[in-house]
């Protein structure tokens, strides 16, 4: 058994994951009740990386703003930038994709219990609420908008710190670090419990009627994950983009693809962060942040979705006014919450464009729960693998100009 536990601990954790992947798959096909018990495993890795996230957040962000030196420059402005472009152009390639391949709804009910933002001003005054949200409420809430801004503030605080005070908030941030690398290592038994969750149950069922949505859907993620943003990539690095593509999908996009939370999967980014060797003073911020606004995934959905919802209404829509949505998708994805299902609540908003009224807007919304086993998934799968890329795409590209040699990691 220890000789075992020994290979079993050498071998890759992606490898481990697809062991558990798969063995979820088989104990949901042959084993649907007798295997039921293995989705507490889900429950519990989900639950432990949600737990740590926002205490492993808060201490990373304050240490490394309290311990930056000066004249120690950061590619927080760099990074900032790609966010918001690779956001605008995922929601243009989706509205482009709709027009070409354009998507009737047979809407449906299910969405009755939520309550959709009335509008951009809504969004942004909950964004702007959350800045300042109490510090204690925002990390009981993962409210990790509120967790970053009182980090920075608090980082500030402690600049001029005794040399002490700042060796013991690393000495935490590096226990919390531990922590999460521990309950990383289970994540192989937790996809196994996911997995079986999703197969065993009827949702997956429920999606051949939507085969044609999401083939647009998934087709939009799936083009700018191996399309856009290589290109984006490409630009700033000069060198073949794939090697880190393929490296942030595999390491990060899989644990997202099960978590379905951006949150979740922050320490999993820090992580690779860590392996691609990149500065902590940028990536304890831009990681927890780009779960936040990085939001290309969500814009795919609430673009298709919305002109869906316009072509099953029969509503005539110039290319002006669908470059309009565009820009409102990435504005509307910068305010999806970073955990399950955060963009299908912004589709009315963006359906209002349309004059579409709220009750039909919810029925679409009724949908987006049907497909969103697969959906938001995809979705998040693409945000928090983007993060990764696109804070190693600044720091590469840096790494560039300083002539400096890029080597991805295997």
């Amino acid at each position: 058994m220890k000789k075992l536990m020994t290979n079993w601990n050498k071998m890759s954790l992606v490898i481990r994951i697809i062991i558990g992947l798969v063995i979820g798959v088989l104990l949901a096909s042959f084993f649907p009740e007798q295997a039921k018990p293995v989705i507490i495993f889900g429950s519990l890795f989900v639950g432990a990386l949600k737990a740590i996230a926002p205490i492993l957040v808060f201490f990373l962000v304050m240490s490394a703003i309290s311990q930056h030196r000066t004249g120690h420059q950061t590619n927080m402005k760099s990074i900032i930038v790609l966010y918001l472009l690779g956001t605008f152009l995922a929601g243009f390639v989706a509205v482009v994709v709709s027009f070409i391949f354009p998507v009737t709804l047979t809407l449906t009910t299910g969405a009755q219990n939520v309550t959709p933002p009335g509008g951009v001003v809504e969004v942004l005054k909950a964004l702007l609420l959350n800045i300042v949200d109490n510090p204690v409420k925002a990390l009981f809430n993962a409210n990790y908008i509120g967790i970053l801004s009182w980090a920075v503030v608090l980082g500030f605080a402690l600049k001029n710190a005794p040399d002490t005070t700042k060796v013991m908030i690393t000495n935490f941030s590096d226990a919390l670090t531990q922590m999460v690398k521990w309950v990383i290592n289970f994540a192989p038994l937790g996809i196994m419990g996911l997995v079986f969750e999703a197969f065993a149950g009827k949702g997956l069922k429920a999606l051949g009627s939507y085969g044609h949505l999401l083939a647009v859907m998934l087709g939009c993620m799936v083009f700018v994950a191996l399309v856009v943003n290589p290109i984006i990539v490409f630009i700033n690095i000069r060198q073949n983009p794939y090697p880190l593509v393929f490296k942030c999908l595999r390491e990060s996009g899989i644990t997202a693809f099960f978590t379905r939370s951006s949150a979740a999967n922050i320490p999993v980014n820090m992580t690779l962060c860590e392996k691609l060797g990149l500065d902590k003073d940028t990536y304890s911020v831009s990681i927890p942040l780009g779960s936040t606004i990085n939001m290309a995934g969500a814009a795919v959905t609430i673009s298709v979705m919305t002109l869906a919802a316009v072509a099953t209404l029969g509503i005539k829509v110039d290319m002006p006014t669908a470059l309009i949505l565009s820009v409102l998708s990435a504005v509307c994805a910068c305010g999806a919450s970073g955990v399950a299902g955060g963009s299908l609540l912004l589709i009315p908003l963006a359906c209002s464009l349309f004059g579409i009224p709220n009750d039909i807007a919810m029925k679409v919304v009724g949908v987006g729960f049907i497909v969103g086993v697969l959906q938001d998934s995809c979705e998040t799968a693409l945000n928090s693998s983007t993060d990764v890329l696109f804070t190693a795409t600044a720091e590469f590209a840096k790494w560039r100009k300083e002539g400096k040699k890029i080597v991805i990691p295997k």
